[in-house]
């Protein structure tokens, strides 16, 4: 898979060419004008031997030797290698239900980005449908192609039947990132941050805005590694026990978090907490953000516009992260999930387990190192060592847990 950022136009010479009507020229449609990826061969197919190795007839010979010894897919064809990105385009990066065809730049970029930044081949695979079930079978279907499966940009509830079903039936790692990418580079400068600051994680409590897939995510990961407590709220305040509107998802979430027996809105969590993480978009106020501990971190994550903007939250907060990228500390998960599958396919992982997210986080947290400050917490999407010591990683604790097949 060709991964450079390519621009193939009928009318090269039109640099001004128009998408639309209403703009005569845009370099956001410049870029993307024929899609940003294409399929490249990685063998030459030069001349009438070539053409005879590379299909007809000695193609024959390595499919009839998988025929006898399936695993040998791995060793001769780009299986072990490549990875479908698959979305129905009902939580598109923001913009919310836009359907399968206008979701597709974002998984053709979502597939480069697997390129650039973990050497891993992506395909783009945007679905008609939106039933779960269907979503399922079809992924089930196309898996023999493929080494893994990233779940992209499919709206809660469904992403976790979806992921749930996918993992019992299939027997290659499948990950849904808005859940899991996010958590685990969440959870890397939520270490940092506590190691700044001379804490530990069970000395936190944090208090999540959003009880979506990141936010569910979020919370049951953060506990796993060992954080203090954490409080989710949703547009109808903290998800508590005593709430008689919780779904399954909720109520489940509820069982597991909100130690503190906390009722009522976002501002009543966040008074004395430690820790806010923002995965659900609007605004918090500015007295509510002051409330919170002496030291606290803000990690306000919503895209374009953070919950708390980054100068609020800087009078109240020793550490603050957004998920914009001209900011400091910018949790993104490109930092994560290039390794993680480049792990997992490395080994031959048949999933992805919750060792290899942590084994990922602290990972990522260990490559900013001495370098440790309120503005570095997190390291950037370009540092070169991230891949590889994600990767290293995710490959060590896939064997330590018993799931590498080589």
């Amino acid at each position: 898979m060709a991964a450079e950022i390519v621009n193939p136009r009928s009318d090269s010479g039109a640099e001004g060419a128009s998408s639309t009507p209403e703009e005569p020229f845009d370099p956001a449609f410049a870029l993307h004008r024929g899609g940003k990826m294409a399929i490249q061969a990685t063998v030459p197919v030069r001349d009438r031997d070539d053409l005879s190795l590379a299909y007809t007839p000695g193609v024959a010979k390595v499919c009839t030797a998988i025929a006898e010894h399936p695993e040998l897919v791995h060793d001769y064809t780009w299986k072990s290698q490549v990875v479908a990105v698959v979305t129905d385009g009902t939580a598109v990066l923001g913009l919310g239900d836009i359907g399968p065809e206008a979701s597709l730049p974002v998984m053709e970029g979502k597939a480069i980005l697997f390129k650039q930044f973990g050497g891993v081949d992506a395909v783009p695979i945007a679905l008609a449908t939106t039933d779960a079930d269907e979503i399922v079978e079809t992924v089930v279907r196309l898996a023999p192609s493929f080494g893994g499966v990233n779940l992209e940009d499919i709206s809660a509830p469904r992403c976790f039947e979806i992921e749930r079903k996918l993992q019992e039936r299939l027997d290659i790692p499948v990950f849904h990132d808005d859940q899991h990418g996010t958590a685990v580079v969440t959870l890397a400068a939520l270490r940092n941050a506590a190691r700044l600051t001379g804490r530990t994680l069970g000395d936190l409590r944090a208090v999540i805005s959003g009880a979506g897939a990141a936010g569910v995510a979020i919370a049951k990961f953060l506990l796993e590694a060992g954080l203090g407590d954490v409080a989710v709220t949703d547009r109808k305040g903290i998800v508590s026990r005593d709430r008689q509107d919780l779904t399954e998802v909720k109520r489940e979430l509820a069982e597991l978090t909100n130690k503190a027996g906390l009722t009522g809105p976002l501002e009543t969590a966040l008074a004395g907490a430690d820790v806010f993480i923002g995965v659900s978009g609007g605004t918090v106020p500015e007295e509510a953000v002051a409330t919170m501990a002496p030291g606290a971190f803000v990690f306000a994550m919503a895209n374009p516009n953070p919950e708390v903007h980054p100068d609020v939250a800087h009078k109240y907060a020793a550490v603050v992260a957004t998920g914009r990228s001209d900011y400091p500390n910018q949790i993104n998960n490109v930092l994560a999930f290039p390794g993680i599958f480049a792990g997992a396919l490395q080994v031959r992982a048949s999933r992805i387990t919750e060792g290899m997210k942590i084994a990922a986080a602290d990972a990522l947290a260990d490559v900013v190192g001495d370098k440790l400050a309120a503005d570095y917490v997190i390291p950037s999407p370009f540092d070169e060592r991230v891949a590889p010591a994600v990767t290293a990683a995710v490959a060590a604790a896939a064997r330590a847990e018993g799931v590498a097949r080589r």
